[in-house]
């Protein structure tokens, strides 16, 4: 049976959540006007597992129309669950929405859910707005390491110099993870003090790193 604007519409509105999911994988093979179009029905379905399925692929469906994606993204933001609100946070940065900064920034002191607080300083470095730095400064006091290791990351895609005093207590952090990142990031930013301290790490008793630092030395 072929895939037409018709068959996932109907499908979108049947009773059985197989149907439902399976018409929003199908929006891929729409074009993309009318996939934009579908995917917002699917994301205003009552189940959260559609709801979560639309809004990763809104990603590339967004750019449609920038404005009412934001719209819609920061009604997600409020969404009942965490792992769609993680999504819509994803999507905004993806789509470099700044519009949505402040929202993301009351959402990240408001919500106690890790895998939102993770997704919203991931995303921030994507974002770009310079307005994220003092939030991710904040980000690397959290007690959740992946958050920690997210606003890393995000320092790095963020380009403030003004990050690589902050980042030098974590050159010799005991989770090797989070020096790697720490690594990439200093190679992002460069300049003189962050050359130093990938000097150092540059003898990393872990490969992964030494290789990271010394690569970056090249360029920094």
């Amino acid at each position: 049976m072929s895939i037409t604007p018709e068959s996932v519409r109907e499908s979108l509105s049947s009773d059985d959540l197989g149907d439902r999911l399976r018409a929003v994988n199908q929006i891929r093979d729409l074009e993309p006007t009318i996939a934009f179009e579908l995917i917002q029905v699917a994301m205003v379905d009552s189940n959260s597992r559609v709801r979560y399925s639309a809004v990763s692929q809104f990603d590339t469906l967004g750019t449609q129309d920038l404005n009412l994606s934001l719209q819609l993204l920061r009604g997600l933001l409020k969404d009942p669950e965490a792992d769609v609100q993680a999504a819509a946070a994803d999507c905004l940065g993806a789509l470099k929405l700044q519009a949505a900064f402040e929202d993301l920034q009351q959402l990240y002191n408001t919500t106690s859910e890790w895998l939102v607080q993770f997704s919203i300083i991931a995303t921030l470095g994507e974002l770009g707005d310079p307005r994220s730095f003092e939030l991710l400064q904040q980000a690397l006091s959290s007690d959740v390491e992946l958050v920690q290791t997210a606003a890393i990351s995000s320092l790095g895609e963020l380009g403030d110099i003004k990050a690589v005093p902050l980042l030098q207590p974590y050159a010799d952090h005991p989770d090797w993870q989070i020096r790697y990142r720490v690594a990439q990031a200093l190679a992002r930013l460069g300049g003189a003090e962050a050359k130093s301290i990938l000097e150092t790490m540059a003898n990393d008793q872990v490969e992964a790193i030494a290789t990271e630092a010394q690569t970056a030395l090249q360029s920094v």
